[in-house]
């Protein structure tokens, strides 16, 4: 069997910096909207990325209540606090601290997710990711990871990596996604610097949002907060990330679908006739 590859020999350069727009959702929920709408099509198959993270019970107690999803997966991974969620399909699980959920809207269903701590800090990321048109009504599916089921890698210089989806350093994450090729890393560098190395399929979009600390990629400094869209250059085959000192950073990767997105608020489809139809289902009580 060949060897996997952990050495990059050309490195993605960063090809703009976004800033995050702060903004609520749910019943109130602050945070900040780091992937917009109009980063789809350059990220595709990505649609959004939130981050949420404070110790004000204010800025996250209501949560997300009941609310509609069709036509995508959605992707929870929890750094801190707890977030009890249900579905009209009859799913419920606990994310807790570390831990990540991963649902797959397909045809439709409504979900709630609401915090179980009334104080304390409560940080953690939503990731959408679009669904194939021959997916996009398959039956929901559903599934929680806490945080020892995840995989870890320790890669050279201290550098631990979360697996969450994809595969790094010869470890196989949590979830395969044959579609979309999806690789979701939580790189932790720690006190002192290193040297993250990640192989990625040149042809497919990446990006990268600091969390903690900077980072650096081919000269260009990133700092907490900003998420990188990183260049596709078929002569790259993956990514160097580079920090000086503690730092904290989620790697995202996919394969582009290159269908036509259509979106109305929690339906993402194809056509706008799709979308009519997903409401009509919706009022009509037929989601899930």
């Amino acid at each position: 069997m060949d060897s996997v590859p952990t050495h990059v020999a050309a490195s993605r350069s960063v090809e703009r910096r976004v800033t995050g727009r702060a903004t609520s959702d749910g019943a109130g929920v602050r945070l900040t909207r780091v992937l917009t709408q109009d980063l789809q099509r350059r990220l595709d198959p990505f649609l959004m990325l939130d981050a949420f993270g404070s110790d004000n019970p204010d800025d996250y107690i209501a949560g997300f209540p009941d609310h509609p999803h069709r036509g995508f997966e959605t992707v929870t991974y929890m750094i801190a606090g707890r977030m009890r969620h249900r579905d009209s399909a009859g799913h419920e699980g606990l994310l807790d601290s570390g831990g990540v959920q991963w649902m797959t809207a397909g045809r439709g269903l409504v979900h709630s997710e609401i915090p179980e701590q009334e104080s304390g800090v409560m940080e953690g990321f939503q990731l959408w990711v679009n669904l194939p048109a021959r997916d996009k009504l398959c039956a929901p599916w559903y599934r929680d990871f806490s945080a020892a089921e995840l995989a870890h890698v320790l890669a050279p210089g201290g550098v631990d990596i979360t697996v969450i989806a994809g595969a790094s350093h010869g470890v196989q994450g949590a979830v395969t996604r044959d579609a979309t090729d999806v690789v979701y890393l939580d790189v932790n560098i720690p006190a002192g610097g290193g040297v993250l190395e990640q192989p990625l399929t040149p042809e497919n979009n990446a990006f990268l949002y600091v969390y903690r600390g900077t980072v650096t990629v081919e000269g260009q400094e990133i700092d907490a907060g900003c998420m990188a869209v990183l260049a596709t250059d078929p002569h790259c085959d993956g990514v160097r990330v580079q920090a000086h000192d503690a730092a904290r950073f989620l790697l995202i990767a996919g394969k582009p679908l290159g269908e036509p997105i259509t979106q109305y608020g929690p339906f993402v489809m194809n056509t706008q006739q799709e979308i009519y139809q997903a409401v009509a289902d919706f009022r009509a009580g037929r989601l899930g």
